[in-house]
């Protein structure tokens, strides 16, 4: 499918056959003039640690570590900006076709692609492009050329139906998506009926002008030349889509500044472990790029720290396996339930997971018990097993374990970030809590996002006018400033680590005829965390039964989203006087 692209050193040595100072052009950004909320939201750093002092010490907590420098600089300069230093070594190779590319040869085609996407396929400064694309290593070249051509780029996840994809690129604003063959159908369906729609570019295809479509290596080799745009780092880069705290999903506005910040918050030695490109690390993920942990916790860092990714287009145990074999990493990146995979299925042995160093798990709590089953499967207590905290909207750590975290601190997601501030609110008055007392956590950072995409009344339920995140999600702090997430306050449902929006969900629900009122909460499941259940209250004389509501709702959802919880008929769904779902109330009746 893919292996049309397999550009290697081997093959088409012309292409490679280049300088690489010479070949990466325009190097030196010029800064547009920022606005005044940009200029604001610089000043509030600066003035951080002095505001702070003046605060009463119980109502924010901040940071055990010192402040780090936030350079003014795009993500593209700033990741790859230690290139020429690894030029040599190889920067993402696939684990299942062995396609790979060096560091320098991926820098190269990056700025080939970002001249492409201006010089020849008509995209101008601030055109959203959309990436329908598994993880492949193309993902870096596509998605970092976009940037350095001043584009903005919002990603789906490929395994969404039509509908799904069509729905968040029409908000986002899509004029091209880049996909691969695979799902070249699908984006000819759903690009054609986006508004001002120019083209579309497949990975491991070829130029097909009767259908718009151009073959990336087309592109790549084309020799396209243009004058790539000044990138303002406060301006707008990526666009992923997230829940929030509630309803459906928004597109959530991150500049090159709050991905930039979040990069150099967790590259200081309590927390980033020395790596030696002389001894290159590897690191091996299926974790998807298109989910913000993935693309800017793991993708972006394997980059700027000079590591050897290891890329998974899906999971399979053969696949997973066969890479760990085959490359040996140093570096795993997991949620709860591929770890408890690692610590459970038969075929993983003790000699697979010897190499490993340091594991980092997110997206969901992974548990006391499943971190010592999987310790055990390992046989050594050498290795690091780390979590933290995030949002989409915090691009997105906020919250890491230290290297040296103490084991009495048990279950905890590790202390604040640099440069970062949180408080504890409680539920019922607002008032800020303090050590050992839960409530919701509130963040406040250069990491935190500009607000959603053309919603200002989600915007402004989530940020308030002080610049705090509302996180939706209940925490308390101990004595030393650890951070403990207990609990969410917010209606999203967490399968295996994808957020689920209940409201996505019901108005489907809504639709069908005979349905007169629904809420979908999530139930508790060992191996996913929760499973999406919908309670519906039917209209008089109407009859439906459980599969009534699958067959409709299943088939228009990617597989994570549809009902696996079941399906309960009730006599009126429970609310409070202002007409909010009482989810919790559902919860106990499951």
């Amino acid at each position: 499918m893919i292996s049309k692209i397999a550009l290697r050193s081997t093959s088409a040595s012309a292409l490679y056959n280049y300088n690489y100072k010479n070949t990466i052009v325009n190097g030196a950004r010029q800064l547009h003039v920022w606005n005044n909320r940009q200029n604001a939201l610089l000043a509030n750093d600066n003035k951080r640690n002095v505001i702070t002092q003046v605060r009463n010490a119980s109502d924010i907590v901040t940071s055990p570590f010192a402040n780090v420098k936030i350079p003014h600089t795009n993500l593209v300069d700033y990741v790859w900006g230690k290139t020429e230093e690894f030029t040599e070594l190889p920067s993402a190779t696939c684990g299942v076709s062995g396609r790979s590319y060096t560091y320098g040869m991926m820098r190269m085609l990056i700025n080939r692609c970002a001249q492409a996407l201006i010089g020849h396929c008509g995209m101008k400064s601030g055109d959203v492009v959309g990436l329908l694309l598994p993880n492949i290593p193309e993902y870096m070249i596509v998605c970092h050329g976009a940037f350095e051509a001043g584009l903005v780029v919002t990603f789906v996840n490929p395994l969404y139906t039509p509908d799904e994809i069509k729905r968040q690129f029409e908000n986002a604003g899509v004029k091209m998506i880049i996909t691969i063959e695979m799902l070249l159908d699908v984006a000819n369906t759903v690009g054609p009926q986006l508004p001002g729609y120019r083209t579309t570019i497949c990975v491991g295809g070829e130029d097909d002008p009767s259908k718009n479509i151009h073959g990336l290596q087309s592109l790549l080799m084309g020799g396209y030349e243009a004058e790539l745009p000044g990138i303002n780092p406060m301006e707008t880069c990526l666009l992923p889509y997230s829940s929030g705290t509630t309803g459906l999903p928004k597109g959530v506005m991150l500049s090159h500044y709050n991905l930039v910040s979040n990069l150099v918050q967790g590259d200081i030695p309590p927390i980033m472990e020395k790596v030696e490109p002389e001894n290159q690390d590897k690191v091996l993920t299926v974790l998807p790029f298109f989910h913000i942990y993935g693309f800017n916790g793991i993708m972006n860092v394997a980059v700027m720290k000079g590591l050897h990714l290891i890329t998974l287009p899906k999971f399979t145990p053969e696949d997973y396996i066969k890479a760990l074999v085959e490359h040996r990493p140093t570096y795993l990146f997991v949620v709860p339930s591929l770890m408890l995979f690692l610590a459970s299925h038969p075929a993983v042995t003790r000699d697979h997971l010897s190499s490993i160093k340091n594991v980092t798990s997110g997206a969901a709590p992974a548990t006391e018990g499943l971190i010592a089953k999987f310790r055990e499967k390992v046989g050594r207590e050498d290795i690091h097993i780390r979590q933290g905290y995030g949002m989409t909207e915090s691009s997105p750590v906020s919250i890491f374990m230290p290297l040296m975290t103490p084991r009495s601190k048990i279950n905890t997601v590790g202390v604040l970030y640099p440069n970062t501030e949180a408080k504890i609110i409680s539920l019922t008055t607002g008032e800020a809590q303090g050590t050992h007392k839960s409530g919701e956590l509130l963040i406040r950072g250069p990491q935190v996002m500009g607000g959603y995409l053309n919603n200002e009344k989600a915007t402004a339920e989530t940020l308030d006018e002080d610049g705090w995140l509302h996180t939706g999600d209940v925490a308390y702090y101990d004595e030393d400033n650890y951070f403990y997430i207990v609990d969410r306050c917010k209606e999203l449902i967490k399968v295996k680590g994808n957020q689920v929006s209940p409201t996505e969900l019901e108005n489907l629900i809504l639709e069908i005829p005979g349905v007169a009122d629904v809420a979908v909460v999530g139930i508790p499941d060992t191996l996913a965390g929760e499973l999406p259940r919908a309670f519906i209250v039917v209209k008089p004389g109407a009859k439906l039964a459980e599969e009534d509501i699958t067959q409709y709702v299943n088939p228009k959802v990617t597989h994570y989203k549809k009902l696996a919880g079941g399906v309960r008929f009730i006599e009126t769904i429970p609310r409070n006087p202002n007409g909010k779902i009482l989810r919790n109330e559902l919860k106990l009746r499951s």
